[in-house]
């Protein structure tokens, strides 16, 4: 076994399956502890913590931080990724602007020597700063503003960075006389859930918080971490969005193989791309397909629909060539650059990005399909004759482009059609999901349309984010 070279190379065979579960766990949760995301992981993450901060840091550049109380991974990002907002949020429901301010101040709030601080006195520090954000501010008579503080609340609290010992937030929040909560503050929590690549307040540009691209190393292997790092966080991976290194490196045999050996997934190689699968469909924050609620069924249907449309059709569409990744990832750069504060950076100090983020494409262009936005509302309205109005749940069956906007968003985000004007483009990764099915319930009507692949032994496509998994 010391002679063992390569990812897990102090693992025995025997414990391999339980070291790459704890792997996914760590990939999958943004911060374990005693009782995140449930009692015992943290004792399963533990044990390995050795041989996996080897591991992420050689592939993938990342650190791990691991006590005996919890254990966070720092990552290494490469690029802006909208689909990340799923870290920041309650029930399911993304943050909007107002609660990512709100938790950057409430953490701002807290000082060192606190141990403990009411809730009422939160407010009363937390309050000064938001009004002293043009656009921001806090009014506590406004039911939102009280809604949205709840919220981050709620979210420090499920961390640990808080400990509710005495009163309540909804009681706080409902308005009644002297409601009141007393928290107690865990400042190494706090620490470890906010850690920047560079002071934010020095910031010239959002790319001082993305992986230097001048950082010390070879090419060569800074070129291979980044391209296991696009592996690991991206459903699919497509040889035209990348420049020629990366792309030639993700062809070789060996970086893709890696990655598959310290988390258990498994690889498949297209003409098109390379992605990692998951046969157990738990490696994802995106489960699909699955039977999750009417938005993630739409979607399904609508893959097996445009798949009919292939077989019968592929000719007679229309084949674009897809938006460069490049030109949009420099058009989110500009637009949060735009939010940037000026005043108060001292220039002396600023941080401005002079690398170049926007590498060549590689030689092979991608044409694909494109389906135009009046097909899918026709496919949509086969689908409301074909199951009934009410098997798409009350809050769509009286809008049923309402629904296709949110299905098309959600198949965005895994990477299987790319947004144009006018209608979708159709990724070639969309073509796995060709066999799903939909069925009514022969039973009553639960408001539930339940489908699944026809083909039961077939991975759903997986990769990790820095929350509780990805689009699977």
């Amino acid at each position: 076994m010391a002679g063992r070279r390569g990812p897990a190379r102090t693992v025995d065979p025997a414990d391999l399956g339980s070291y790459q579960q704890a792997v996914r766990r760590v990939l999958t949760c943004d911060l374990i502890t005693a009782t995140r995301p449930r009692p015992g992981a943290l004792d399963q993450v533990l044990r390995w913590a050795d041989q996996m901060a080897e591991d992420l840091r050689g592939l993938f550049g990342y650190t791990l931080i691991a006590t005996t109380d919890h254990v966070r991974l720092v990552r290494e990002l490469d690029e802006l990724d909208p689909t990340q907002r799923q870290v920041f949020a309650r029930r399911g429901r993304p943050f909007d602007r107002r609660r990512l301010a709100y938790l950057c101040l409430l953490l701002a709030c807290f000082q060192r020597s606190q141990i403990e601080i009411s809730l009422g006195d939160l407010v009363r520090q937390f309050t000064p700063a938001a009004n002293a954000v043009e656009g921001l501010g806090y009014d506590p008579t406004d039911s939102t503003h009280k809604a949205a503080l709840v919220d981050v609340a709620h979210w420090l609290l499920d961390r640990g960075a808080l400990h509710l010992s005495d009163g309540s937030l909804e009681a706080w929040a409902r308005g009644g006389e002297q409601a009141d909560a007393l928290f107690d503050v865990d400042h190494d929590v706090c620490e470890i859930l906010f850690r920047p690549a560079r002071p934010v307040q020095h910031l010239g540009s959002v790319t001082g918080l993305l992986s230097d691209t001048e950082a010390g190393g070879a090419r060569r292997e800074r070129t291979a971490q980044r391209a296991r790092r696009l592996l690991l966080e991206h459903p699919a991976v497509y040889y035209a969005d990348l420049d020629a290194d990366t792309a030639a490196a993700l062809r070789a045999r060996g970086l893709a193989e890696e990655v598959a050996r310290i988390t258990g997934l498994t690889v498949e190689r297209r003409a098109e791309g390379v992605l990692l699968a998951d046969p157990g469909g738990l490696f994802t924050d995106r489960p699909f397909p699955g039977r999750g609620g009417a938005v993630t069924r739409t979607a399904g249907l609508l893959l097996a629909q445009l798949a009919d449309l292939f077989e019968t059709s592929w000719a007679a569409l229309v084949h674009m060539e897809a938006p460069s990744r490049a030109d949009e990832h420099a058009d989110l750069v500009r637009l949060v650059d735009a939010g940037l504060p000026r005043h108060g950076v001292v220039g002396e100090l600023a941080w401005t990005d002079t690398g170049d983020r926007a590498p060549a494409p590689a030689a092979d262009s991608q044409r694909v399909p494109l389906v135009e936005r009046g097909r899918l509302e026709d496919m949509v309205a086969d689908l409301f004759a074909e199951f009934g109005a009410a098997s798409f749940t009350n809050a769509w069956q009286q809008d049923p482009h309402g629904l296709l906007d949110a299905a098309l968003a959600l198949l965005a985000d895994l990477r299987l059609v790319r947004p144009v004007p006018g209608g979708v483009l159709v990724m070639p990764a969309a073509l796995r999901y060709r066999n799903i099915q939909g069925a009514l319930p022969e039973r009553e009507d639960t408001g539930h349309l339940p489908f699944g692949s026809l083909d039961e032994h077939a991975p759903a496509a997986a990769t990790a984010p820095d929350t509780e998994g990805t689009p699977a």
